[in-house]
C-alpha cells in the first residue's frame, strides 16, 4: 500500500495554477494528517504544524541533497548552494552564514540600509509617481552590497536589483519569468565570479571584516576555498534575501493602508509593537508557499509510512494560516506577538527549525531588522495612495500587490525625525 497510497495522477499544474491555496486546499480534503500528491513525477506528501517542522528539519529523516528541483537551483538558489547540502558539507558552509545571526552584524544591515532609504526620500519627493517596492528593492540593493563590501557603481544599482528581483520572482513559474530569472542569475554569477578572482588576484581589496573577505577565505569541508563560481552563489545568497526584503517592504505598506490604525503606534517607537507588527506581516502576508526535502529512509509521521526517497513538502502558508495554530488567522492583528511569544517551529515564513544547525534562513534576523526600521519609516512619511490594482493574487508565486504600491506627492515632514527603531 505504500507506494500505491500515492495518488497517479501527477498535480504539478495545479500547483502551479493555485499557487498558495494548492496545499491548505489538498489538506482540507485529506483524511489523515498527511497530503499524499506526486509532483513532478515523483510520489510526495505534505506536513504542517510545529511537529511537522521538528521532523523536517531532522537530517535522519529529511535532507535536501537532490531534493531541490533544478528550476529552483538555476533562478533562486545557484547550483552548490549551500541549501543543497546536507550534513558535514552543509554545516561547513553554513559557518559561513552564522555571523549573519550576531546582533552587531543585524544593526550593520539596518544601518547602511536606512541610509540609502533616508538619501532616497527627497529624491522620491521630486518624483511623482514613486512605485514603492521597486525604489526599495533599489536601496536595499544599494545597501546590502555596501555592508557586504560588495563594490557597486550607483549608476549599476538599478540593474542588479532588477536581476536580484527576477531571480526570487521567475523561481516558481514557468515561461518569461522564469527565463529572465535564469539570464539574471548567469549575470550576476559571471560578475562577482570576477569579483572573486581579482580579490584573489590582488586587483581589487576586500574590506577588513566584510562578507566579501569571509567568502574568499572560506574552505569548505575538504578544506579548499570555495571556487569562484560558487563563491558568487554564496554571495548572492547573501545579498538576495535581503533585497527580497522588496517584497515585505510592499507587504508593510499594504497592511498600513488597509488598517491605518497601526500608524500611529508604530510612530510612537514602541519596539514591542514594531516587532510585533513585523512579525504579523510575514505571518499574514504570503511569501514561501512551501519548502521541500527528500526522505532519507522509510519513515512513519503520526502512524502514516513515507516511503524513503519521497518528496517531504512543508506548508508553510497554510502553517501560517492554520487555525489550530493562530486566532482568526485570516485577520491581520499585530497584539497577537503582543499576547504571546514567538515560537520558533510555528511562525515559519523563512522555513523552521534552529538557523545554527538546520535549514532556516540565517538571514532572518536581518530581515526582521530591516522591516522593523523601514515599517517605522513608511508611518513617518506623508503620501497619497491612488486608485490602483493593490490585489494580492495567491496564484502567483511569489505574489505581492499587483501594482507594486504606487504612491503619490511622497514626502517627509521635516518635524518628524527619522529614527533607528
Amino acid at each position: 500500500m505504500d507506494g500505491l497510497r500515492h495518488p497517479v495522477m501527477d498535480h504539478t499544474l495545479s500547483a502551479l495554477s493555485e499557487g498558495y491555496a494548492w496545499l491548505p486546499n489538498r489538506t482540507r480534503e485529506s483524511p489523515g494528517p498527511v497530503v499524499r500528491t506526486r509532483l513532478m513525477g515523483r510520489p510526495a506528501v505534505a506536513l504542517r504544524g510545529p511537529d511537522a517542522v521538528r521532523f523536517f528539519y531532522d537530517e535522519r529523516h529529511v535532507n535536501r541533497h537532490g531534493a531541490l528541483p533544478e528550476p529552483v537551483l538555476g533562478t533562486l538558489f545557484g547550483h552548490e548552494a549551500v541549501h543543497n547540502l546536507d550534513g558535514q558539507a552543509h554545516r561547513v558552509r553554513k559557518g559561513l552564514f552564522l555571523p549573519l545571526l550576531a546582533p552587531e552584524r543585524i544593526a550593520g544591515v539596518v544601518e547602511h540600509v536606512t541610509a540609502e532609504w533616508d538619501g532616497a526620500v527627497p529624491v522620491w519627493s521630486r518624483r511623482s509617481p514613486v512605485v514603492l517596492f521597486d525604489e526599495a528593492s533599489v536601496v536595499l540593493t544599494r545597501g546590502v552590497c555596501r555592508w557586504a563590501g560588495i563594490p557597486l557603481d550607483d549608476r549599476d544599482a538599478e540593474s542588479v536589483a532588477r536581476d536580484l528581483i527576477a531571480m526570487v520572482d521567475g523561481f516558481a513559474t514557468l515561461g518569461p519569468r522564469h527565463w529572465r530569472a535564469r539570464r539574471a542569475r548567469g549575470r550576476q554569477e559571471a560578475r562577482l565570479s570576477r569579483l572573486v578572482e581579482d580579490v584573489r588576484s590582488g586587483t581589487v581589496q576586500a574590506p577588513a571584516g566584510s562578507v566579501l573577505e569571509d567568502v574568499i577565505r572560506h574552505r569548505n569541508a575538504a578544506g579548499e576555498p570555495l571556487d569562484p563560481k560558487t563563491a558568487a552563489v554564496e554571495l548572492i545568497n547573501v545579498i538576495r534575501p535581503t533585497v527580497a526584503v522588496s517584497w515585505f517592504v510592499a507587504f508593510a505598506a499594504h497592511a498600513l493602508h488597509r488598517w491605518p490604525e497601526h500608524r500611529e503606534r508604530l510612530q510612537s517607537d514602541d519596539a514591542a509593537y514594531a516587532a510585533a507588527f513585523v512579525h504579523e506581516v510575514r505571518r499574514f502576508y504570503p511569501f514561501a508557499p512551501f519548502l521541500g526535502g527528500r526522505a532519507v529512509t522509510d519513515l512513519t509521521w503520526h502512524d502514516e509510512h513515507i516511503p524513503a526517497g519521497t518528496m517531504v513538502l512543508l506548508d508553510v502558508y497554510g502553517q501560517n494560516h492554520d487555525g489550530s495554530l493562530w486566532d482568526d488567522p485570516y485577520a491581520f492583528r499585530p497584539q497577537r506577538f503582543l499576547r504571546r511569544p514567538v515560537e520558533r517551529d510555528e511562525l515559519i515564513p523563512q522555513g523552521g527549525g534552529d538557523p545554527k544547525a538546520g535549514h532556516r534562513c540565517p538571514g532572518e534576523g536581518i530581515t526582521i531588522g530591516l522591516l522593523e526600521a523601514l515599517a517605522v519609516r513608511l508611518t513617518r512619511l506623508d503620501y497619497t495612495v491612488p486608485d490602483q490594482d493593490l490585489r494580492i493574487p495567491l496564484h502567483r508565486i511569489p505574489t505581492r500587490p499587483r501594482s507594486g504600491f504606487v504612491v503619490t506627492g511622497l514626502r517627509a515632514p521635516a518635524d518628524r525625525p527619522v529614527a533607528v527603531p
